[in-house]
């Protein structure tokens, strides 16, 4: 297996996790709280789509998905390139209101179509380009992919829990 397929592998896991953590759930179930300012499923959802949207459109040095589209508006939010949830308070945790579990599985398709087709291209050459200086030591492709994708395993992991905390199996 090269490096490509190994990582492919690797990213195609997460669109049935995403789904599995979503579907069927009402919007109020997906902006339920587990308890006082814990995450709620669609925060964890849409923010690990966040980061995987923003990181990949830094690599590839081009738009992201949510500002390119009208993603934004059905998560009751503005199309801010910045905004991926790191660091957001219980009341920003509150505000991300997607529309539906179709909006969260949609959103997450078009931001893992583009990951898809990018590591296609991947040689192992490739991962070892530093693609963010600001870190000591400066971080590599190779790097940022597996941060990304432990980021979001761990994350839909974590909405997986808070479904089966509202018995919605």
């Amino acid at each position: 297996m090269d490096v490509s397929d190994l990582l492919t592998e690797t990213y195609d896991r997460l669109p049935d996790l995403v789904r599995a953590a979503v579907d069927g759930l009402s919007p109020e179930q997906l902006r339920h709280e587990p308890g006082p300012g814990a995450n709620t499923i669609g925060w964890l959802v849409w923010h690990l789509t966040r980061i995987q949207d923003q990181a990949v459109a830094d690599l590839l040095d081009t738009g992201q998905i949510w500002v390119e589209g009208d993603w934004a508006g059905r998560f009751g939010l503005t199309a801010d390139p910045d905004d991926t949830g790191f660091g957001h308070s219980p009341a920003q945790v509150a505000a991300v209101r997607p529309e539906s579990a179709q909006a969260l599985i949609d959103y997450y398709d078009a931001v893992s179509g583009r990951t898809r087709s990018f590591l296609a291209g991947l040689a192992p050459a490739d991962l070892d380009r530093v693609v963010d200086e600001a870190w000591d030591p400066p971080v590599t492709l190779g790097v940022r992919l597996v941060s990304v994708v432990e980021d979001d395993l761990q994350h839909v992991g974590q909405a997986a829990f808070v479904r089966g905390l509202l018995g919605a199996d």
